[in-house]
C-alpha cells in the first residue's frame, strides 16, 4: 500500500455524538480523545511519518467558558497520562500554533512533553492547538519581515520555500492527507498553505466513532488516488 508521509485530521462531532446519545459535550470530547488514542496508535504502527491532529481552533475560544476550561483540563490529563506511552512508542510529540495564548499550566506540560520526546525516531504526533491557517501564514510572513529588517534581505528574491521555513510545521513531511469526520465539506482554517495539493477524505462518522477500520478506508482510498500536483 502507498502510504502518505504525513496525516491531518479534522476531528469533528464530539459535540453531535454526546447530543446523539443525550450526554453533556464534554463526553464526546472525552470518547474523542479515546479516538486520538487508537488512530495514533494505528498510524504509527503502519509506518505514518507525522499525524497532525487538529484540536484546539483559534475560533474555540468562542465556545462556552465551561466547555473550553474542560478542554484544557482534559488536555493536560492526556499529556500527563501519556508521555510515558509515547516515549515507549517511540513517538515525537509536538505541538503548533498560537501556544503563548495557553494556559500557563498546559504550556508547561507541552514544552516538557516535547523535551522528554525529542530524542525519539518514530512518528510525529502535533497538536494544532489555538491554532488558525490564516493565523500560521501571518506569523510566517512577519517571520520573514523581522528577518528581511534584520539582516538587510531583499524580499522580492522569496519563494515558497523561503516561506515554509517560517510556518509551524516547517521540518514536517508534506501534507499528503487530509481526514475529515462528521460529514462536513470545508477546511475550517486548518493547515490552508499546507494543503494545497494534498488528497481529501470526508466521512460521515463522528469523531468519537472513528476507529481503525475507519482509518483503513481513508487509507485505500487514497492509495487509489492519482497525485498531479497540477501537472
Amino acid at each position: 500500500m502507498a502510504l502518505p508521509q504525513h496525516i491531518g485530521i479534522i476531528m469533528d462531532g464530539n459535540g453531535r455524538w454526546a447530543k446523539k446519545k443525550n450526554l453533556p459535550r464534554v463526553m464526546g470530547h472525552r470518547s474523542g480523545m479515546k479516538a486520538v488514542s487508537r488512530i495514533t496508535e494505528a498510524c504509527a504502527e503502519r509506518g505514518i511519518k507525522a499525524l497532525t491532529l487538529y484540536t484546539f481552533s483559534v475560533e474555540n475560544w468562542k465556545r462556552p467558558g465551561e466547555e473550553v476550561d474542560a478542554l484544557m483540563s482534559m488536555l493536560e490529563e492526556a499529556l500527563r497520562e501519556n508521555t510515558d506511552k509515547m516515549k515507549k512508542n517511540n513517538l515525537r510529540f509536538n505541538a503548533i500554533g498560537r501556544l503563548d495564548a495557553l494556559p500557563p499550566r498546559l504550556r508547561k506540560l507541552i514544552k516538557d512533553t516535547v523535551k522528554e520526546t525529542a530524542g525519539n525516531t518514530g512518528m510525529v504526533l502535533t497538536l494544532a492547538l489555538n491554532y488558525g491557517g490564516r493565523q500560521e501564514i501571518i506569523d510566517a510572513v512577519k517571520g520573514i519581515s523581522a528577518k528581511a529588517k534584520k539582516e538587510g534581505l531583499d524580499i522580492s528574491s522569496l519563494d515558497e520555500k523561503d516561506l515554509e521555513g517560517f510556518l509551524y510545521t516547517e521540518g514536517l513531511p508534506e501534507l499528503d492527507l487530509v481526514i475529515r469526520t462528521s460529514g462536513e465539506m470545508r477546511l475550517s482554517n486548518f493547515l490552508l498553505w499546507q494543503s494545497a495539493y494534498s488528497e481529501f477524505y470526508v466521512t460521515d462518522t463522528l469523531w468519537p466513532d472513528f476507529d481503525v477500520s475507519g482509518l483503513e478506508k481513508a487509507l485505500e482510498e487514497y492509495e487509489k488516488r492519482e497525485r498531479r500536483f497540477g501537472g
